[in-house]
């Protein structure tokens, strides 16, 4: 696992390898270096003469991968020189030889300023790209109200911070409301889906009295964006919670959506709330999803994760053991628990094909550090 590129509350993406555009790795940029001084040295110890002066020609295009323009010609044409010392034994190339390298050398520096302009561009939209998409998802605060909240994120789609999962954590007038809503499908084309969403929950926050009533308005920001585009067939499964201002007890609604671990004293165990249909179906109306009441003892933490995580699988085809395993990971660092259990994600299951989404909720002032 690589360094995450955010350390918050809300973890988002790990650091893009050097192929994927971070800075390459110090060993690439010595390897240049290392090749002119290794044969420079081989060839002066050496009391035969050796044919090695072909490898010279490697010089410049390895000085393409993390050197400009300009070290990239000092390289190449310390590699010409080399071939034309009398003293190097590498003197006697033929005269194609030279030229190729001469040639190769001149090919690297251009292909090096190209590259570099073209690193220097990606670099601009890397950075546009994540203050968007940060916008769109800000990371979520350590703590609201009497609540402390940690999350993880993972997108299915490599690169991204933003996919069909979403979470949020707000104060209301009724108490701070989270909510963890997994939108059909993933990756970008999911995210016009998620905007909607989040606004409309952000609104229904601060609007509606009960959990049911903003549940109904995420089903009708759903069906209203769905009729707007022909066989949309737009759903999403939510849970939303509801913390006391006390923090003592919490209120669920479940929309289609697995219901919270509740975890007490190194123990997990799922939350009972009767489940409602999922948001964007229209059936809110006819039949709107029940809430179920939870009373929290001092140390009760909740733990929501979205499928990419409950339906994860193993070589075998065994479904990931979610609440087995957060019982065995939830002693040490709590703020660590959802990397902790999406390392051991990772490690049982391999690649995980869906957006992973993972939030842990401590009420009241036993928030871990």
């Amino acid at each position: 696992m690589g360094r995450l590129a955010v350390r918050s509350s809300y973890q988002v993406e790990e650091r893009p390898g050097w192929l994927r555009g971070a800075p390459p790795p110090g060993w690439v940029r010595a390897l240049p270096v290392a090749l002119l001084v290794g044969v420079s040295a081989a060839t002066l110890a050496s009391p035969h003469p050796l044919d090695i002066g072909f490898l010279l020609g490697a010089i410049p295009p390895l000085a393409v991968l993390s050197y400009g323009p300009l070290a990239t010609a000092v390289l190449g044409g310390l590699a010409v020189a080399l071939l034309n010392i009398p003293a190097s034994g590498l003197d006697r190339p033929g005269n194609t030889d030279l030229l190729t390298i001469c040639f190769v050398s001149l090919l690297s520096v251009f292909m090096s300023y190209a590259r570099s302009r073209r690193d220097a561009q990606l670099v601009t939209e890397r950075t546009v790209a994540e203050a968007v998409q940060r916008a769109v998802v800000p990371p979520l605060p350590e703590r609201v109200g009497a609540v402390g909240c940690v999350g993880l994120y993972r997108a299915a789609q490599r690169g991204t911070l933003v996919g069909g999962d979403f979470i949020d954590v707000r104060e209301s007038p009724h108490g701070v409301r989270a909510v963890m809503v997994d939108v059909q499908g993933h990756g970008l084309v999911s995210v016009p889906t998620v905007v909607s969403l989040l606004g409309a929950f952000r609104e229904a926050v601060l609007d509606e009295p009960d959990l049911e009533s903003v549940a109904a308005r995420l089903d009708r920001r759903l069906r209203v964006d769905s009729a707007a585009v022909p066989h949309a067939e737009l759903f999403a499964t939510a849970v939303l919670l509801e913390f006391s201002p006390d923090a003592r007890s919490v209120r669920l609604v479940a929309c289609g959506h697995p219901p919270p671990l509740l975890l007490h004293v190194g123990r997990a165990r799922e939350v009972e709330v009767v489940p409602g249909a999922p948001l964007g179906l229209g059936l809110t109306d006819l039949d709107p999803p029940k809430e179920a009441t939870v009373e929290l003892r001092v140390g009760d933490r909740l733990f929501l994760a979205s499928d990419g995580v409950w339906e994860a699988r193993d070589s075998d085809g065994a479904f990931y053991p979610l609440a087995d395993r957060l019982a065995a990971l939830a002693d040490g660092d709590g703020d660590g628990l959802p990397g902790r259990v999406w390392a051991d994600l990772v490690r049982q299951c391999g690649t995980v094909m869906d957006d992973a989404t993972m939030l842990l909720l401590t009420p009241s002032g036993d928030h871990p550090r």
